[in-house]
């Protein structure tokens, strides 16, 4: 109990302390005090964050498919053990009365993924069946863009399908599978649907506030999606963030908001934004999921999700013998908005019919298209036809992305360092975040070792680093998903050049927007 009783102890100690610290100016004893609790508030995180992965873990033995009728069972036991060290739980049977009717009717059916637990970040996307255009993949493919390797270890990204639809939600599960089976398999993704008895009878709600019958149904049915969401979220990681399925995000997102909930830790607050649109980008504590959802579904008939949102600020802090000037600054305390914007509506089409939202958030800024760094000499030549002024010496130089005409096998871009390098690692990124699908496909990224002996051991297949090339190149690696990382064995010594080899006919062009060579040892 420690870890969310216990948090919450310390967390005011610690702002008793800063008011005390702040008026007095006390010996440096008392600092050490505030540090050591500041330092205990951190392990009460970690230890959370530890209880969730093991509650993970057993609903993931309980939801998954077993004919071990007692090892199940014994599964189911100990998560209701556990969940008496965790927040209660909304009785969701309340709100939704025709619950009772079927014993499954709140238990998701997992789809894709790995049932990862345990991470930083849950990112929850919800998707339903639209008339005009899918944006799904595309949003997806944003978030994943640039993410590092330790990143994609330290999130999940749980796709919602809110359909009940067997056709539609097979469609879905394909599509993701397709576009992106390596997110998939790492346990990046998980697909998620409802039990087909998990919604209420949206036929017969009240009009209220001059909204037409199909945007009550609309809006009442989004509560439920959300809130069925966010239960399912809340045992996966520490904190969970609320998106859509119609947006793309800034580069580096996950830095930035790792970042700043680093800033505002020791700090009260309901939750953190990261879009000023809707409900994009809010970010909350796992562990105030059950009481946000509880508040969500006890009014999911009455008003929208981001209407009802604001009303739990208003609950918690507003008084009502006060004005509202009084009240807007108490909910600013509660809510700590985070600029420039990190996602951005795109989505013309809504998923109500026949809306159109050209929704933009003016605080997103322009895009990151390149990254720049700071790579050694070098003399750079390739087969590829640039587009406009989109060099490749530009790119490597980290003031551009290079964008280059449709690859050919056989097309090559050709690093010779002036002086020879031993270049630990390397990363080059095909793509950026507007232009996604123009990357390298079916490309090695391969090493020229100065030494003769060296090349004589690969060819003897010697090491197991690597294999020979053409030219006496050494192949190292090769693009995936559009990005080539990776270390270089030092046994391969002081390499010379580097070159990108395309292997097959590509159908689109080509964008290089990252090019970096890891701790260099210049000579």
């Amino acid at each position: 109990k420690y870890c969310f009783h216990g948090q919450f102890f310390i967390y005011y100690l610690l702002m008793l302390m800063n008011v005390y610290i702040s008026a007095h100016n006390l010996p440096f004893q008392l600092h050490s005090v505030y540090e050591r609790l500041l330092r205990a508030e951190q392990r009460g995180e970690v230890l959370s964050k530890e209880l969730l992965k093991v509650l993970g873990q057993l609903q993931n033995r309980s939801i998954a498919p077993s004919n071990h009728t007692i090892s199940n069972s014994s599964a189911i036991l100990e998560e209701r053990v556990l969940r008496r060290l965790l927040p209660s739980q909304p009785d969701a049977h309340i709100y939704l009365p025709h619950l009772k009717e079927h014993e499954d009717s709140l238990k998701p059916i997992v789809h894709l993924g790995q049932r990862r637990s345990g991470v930083s970040l849950v990112l929850g996307v919800p998707t339903v069946h639209r008339q005009k255009q899918s944006y799904l993949v595309n949003t997806l493919q944003s978030l994943l863009f640039d993410l590092s390797t330790a990143e994609r270890k330290d999130i999940v990204i749980v796709v919602f399908i809110a359909e009940t639809n067997a056709i539609f939600v097979n469609a879905v599960v394909q599509s993701v599978q397709t576009n992106l089976p390596d997110a998939v398999s790492a346990g990046v993704i998980e697909v998620i649907s409802p039990s087909p008895h998990y919604y209420p009878d949206l036929s017969n709600l009240k009009e209220t506030f001059g909204d037409p019958k199909e945007r009550v149904r609309w809006r009442t049915k989004q509560n439920l999606d959300y809130s069925f969401l966010m239960l399912y979220a809340q045992s996966k990681g520490t904190y969970y963030v609320q998106l859509e399925d119609d947006i793309i995000a800034k580069q580096g997102f996950f830095e930035s908001m790792k970042k700043f909930i680093a800033y505002v830790l020791s700090e009260e607050w309901l939750f953190l934004e990261f879009s000023q649109l809707g409900f994009i980008g809010k970010l909350f504590r796992t562990s105030d999921l059950p009481m946000i959802v509880e508040f969500f579904l006890m009014f999911h008939k009455d008003k929208p999700i981001d209407w009802l949102l604001d009303h739990i600020l208003w609950v918690k802090v507003c008084n009502p013998e006060k004005d509202s000037k009084h009240c807007h600054n108490e909910k600013a305390r509660l809510k700590r908005t985070y600029k420039p914007s990190l996602f951005q509506h795109v989505g013309l089409h809504s998923s109500l019919p026949g809306k159109i939202q050209n929704l933009k958030d003016k605080d997103f800024g322009n895009q990151v298209l390149f990254k720049g760094h700071n790579n050694p000499l070098a003399e750079l030549r390739s087969s590829l036809e640039k587009y406009l002024s989109h060099t490749l010496e530009r790119a490597y130089n980290g003031v551009d992305f290079f964008w280059g005409l449709t690859p050919k096998r056989g097309d090559y871009i050709l690093i010779t360092f002036i002086t020879p390098q031993a270049v630990k690692g390397y990363l080059f990124r095909s793509g950026n975040i507007e232009t996604n699908g123009d990357r390298f496909y079916n490309t090695t990224v391969e090493v020229l070792p100065t030494s003769k002996s060296v090349k004589v051991r690969v060819t003897r297949g010697e090491l197991a680093c690597c294999k020979p090339s053409s030219d006496g190149f050494v192949q190292i690696g090769s693009f995936k998903n559009g990005m080539a990382e990776g270390e270089v064995d030092g046994a391969l010594g002081e390499i010379a050049a580097m070159r990108l080899l395309v292997h097959s006919d590509s159908d689109v062009w080509v964008l290089l927007s990252e090019v970096n060579h890891i701790h260099i040892t210049y000579k």
